[in-house]
C-alpha cells in the first residue's frame, strides 16, 4: 500500500489553524462591543479593559499548564473541553445586565477558553507532528491566532451595527459549537496513533517518550528548569513586550481610538481586517524565514520596525490620504511574526522536551504584557482624554525590545571562562 502523498501532519496543521482561527476571532469580540456596552450601560473605557486585561491575562497564564494537560491527556481532548467553555462564554455574554458578568464571562470563561486553544496548542502539534519544517508550520498556526483576531473584526463590526452585540454572541457561539465535532473527527494527538512517523523523521528514530504524572507539576518543573537559563527570560521580556503592543494596544484599542477621530466603527474594524490579512503574509514568511536565518536578528528586526510604526501612529491619524493605511499594511506585516523565531529560540535553550511547556510560560509574559497594555492605555485614555501618549511609550518599548533580543544566545564572559597566559 503507497503512502498518502500528503502527510497527515498537514491535515492537522490545517484543522489546528481553523480552531485557532475562530478562537482568536472569539478573543478579539470585546474590541467590537466596547462602544456597545459603553451606550447601553454607561460603562468608561476603564471598566471594560479591565474585564479585557483579565481575559489577557488569563489567555497566557493557562498556557503552559494547558501545555502540560496535553502533553498528559491528549491535544484532542484538551480542545474540546476548551471549546465547550468557549460556547458557554459566549452564549452567556449575551444575557449581560451588570460589569460582573463581563467580567465572569468574557474576562474568566472565555479568557481561560480561548488560552487553550491558543498557540502552545501549535507549540505542541509542530513539536510532535514535525520534524523538519518546523518554523513553516509554526507560522502558518501562529498566522492562525494573530488574523483570526483582524480578519473576523470588520464583519462583526458591521453585524454589531445591525442585529446588536448581544446577536453577535449567540451567533458566535454557534460557530464554536459546530467546530465540536470537526475536532473530535479529525484531530489525533500523535503521529504514532495513527501508525505514522512524524514529518521529516528518520526511519530508525524510536517513538518519543511521554511524559507522565501530574500536569500541574509538570509545568512547574518545566518552569524551573527553564528559568535556569540566562535566554528563558530574555525571552519572556521581549515577549511581553510583543503582547503590550499587539493583542493590548492596537487589538484593543484601535478601533475606539479611530472612532475618536470620526472614523465611522466598520470603516475602523475594516481597518484591522486588512491588517489581518497582511498578518497572514508576515507570519508564514517568518516561519520561513526562522528556518534559514539567524533568529536574534530577526526578532530585532521586527520590534524595531514596529516601534517605529507606533512612533509614526499619531501622525497617521491626522493624515489624509495614506496615513491610517501605510500603518495598517506595515504593522500588519510584523504583527506577530515574532512567534516563530521566539518559538525556535525557546526550543533552543531549553531543549525539545521542555520547549512547548516554556514556551507557554512566556506565553504568559506576552498575555500579562496584553493586560498591562489594555488596561493602562484605557486608564490613559479616560484620564487624559487621547490615546498619544500610549502609542508613543509602546513605540519606545519596542525599540529597547529590539536590543534585547540581540544578547540571547550570548553567554557572559567572566574573568574565569578568559584564558590565562601561556
Amino acid at each position: 500500500m503507497k503512502p498518502p502523498r500528503v502527510h497527515y501532519a498537514w491535515v492537522v496543521v490545517a484543522t489546528t489553524f481553523v480552531v485557532l482561527l475562530c478562537s482568536a476571532g472569539v478573543r478579539s469580540t470585546p474590541g467590537i462591543i466596547i462602544v456597545p456596552l459603553q451606550h447601553e450601560f454607561g460603562w468608561s473605557h476603564a471598566l471594560i479593559s479591565g474585564a479585557i486585561s483579565i481575559n489577557l491575562v488569563l489567555y497566557g497564564l493557562v498556557g503552559p499548564f494547558i501545555a502540560a494537560l496535553m502533553q498528559r491527556f491528549g491535544v484532542r481532548r484538551t480542545i474540546l473541553c476548551a471549546l465547550v467553555f468557549m460556547v458557554l462564554g459566549t452564549a452567556s455574554a449575551s444575557f449581560m445586565q451588570a460589569s460582573w458578568q463581563l467580567y465572569a464571562c468574557w474576562g474568566i470563561l472565555v479568557g481561560v477558553a480561548t488560552g487553550a486553544t491558543a498557540n502552545v496548542v501549535g507549540a505542541t502539534i509542530v513539536q510532535r507532528w514535525f520534524v523538519s519544517r518546523r518554523g513553516l508550520a509554526m507560522g502558518i498556526l501562529t498566522a492562525a491566532a494573530a488574523t483570526g483576531q483582524l480578519v473576523f473584526l470588520p464583519l462583526m463590526g458591521r453585524y454589531v451595527e445591525t442585529a446588536g452585540w448581544r446577536s453577535l454572541t449567540q451567533v458566535i457561539a454557534g460557530i464554536v459549537l459546530v467546530l465540536i465535532p470537526v475536532i473530535a473527527l479529525i484531530i489525533r494527538d500523535r503521529p504514532e496513533d495513527m501508525g505514522l512517523r512524524a514529518y521529516g523523521v528518520g526511519a530508525d528514530a524510536g517513538p518519543p517518550a511521554r511524559p507522565v504524572g501530574n500536569p500541574f507539576a509538570l509545568a512547574f518543573q518545566a518552569l524551573q528548569r527553564a528559568s535556569r537559563h540566562r535566554d528563558f527570560w530574555l525571552l519572556a521580556l521581549s515577549f511581553f513586550v510583543c503582547g503590550a503592543t499587539t493583542n493590548g494596544l492596537i487589538g484593543t484599542h484601535l478601533i475606539p481610538a479611530c472612532m475618536d477621530h470620526g472614523i465611522p466603527e466598520h470603516v475602523a474594524a475594516g481597518l484591522l481586517g486588512v491588517m489581518g490579512i497582511f498578518n497572514l503574509i508576515g507570519t508564514i514568511t517568518s516561519g520561513w524565514l526562522s528556518d534559514r536565518y539567524d533568529n536574534r536578528r530577526l526578532l530585532a528586526l521586527y520590534y524595531g520596525l514596529r516601534g517605529i510604526a507606533l512612533l509614526y501612529l499619531p501622525a497617521a491619524f491626522g493624515a489624509e490620504v495614506m496615513g491610517l493605511p501605510a500603518f495598517t499594511v506595515f504593522y500588519g506585516l510584523d504583527w506577530i511574526a515574532t512567534i516563530p523565531p521566539t518559538m525556535r529560540l525557546t526550543v533552543d535553550a531549553v531543549g525539545p522536551t521542555d520547549g512547548p511547556i516554556a514556551f507557554g510560560w512566556i506565553f504568559t509574559a506576552h498575555q500579562i504584557g496584553a493586560g498591562i497594555g489594555a488596561f493602562s492605555a484605557g486608564v490613559i485614555r479616560t484620564e487624559g482624554h487621547t490615546y498619544t501618549p500610549a502609542w508613543i511609550g509602546a513605540g519606545i518599548v519596542c525599540l529597547s525590545a529590539s536590543v534585547i533580543v540581540l544578547r540571547i544566545g550570548r553567554r557572559r564572559v567572566t574573568l574565569a571562562s578568559i584564558p590565562g597566559p601561556p
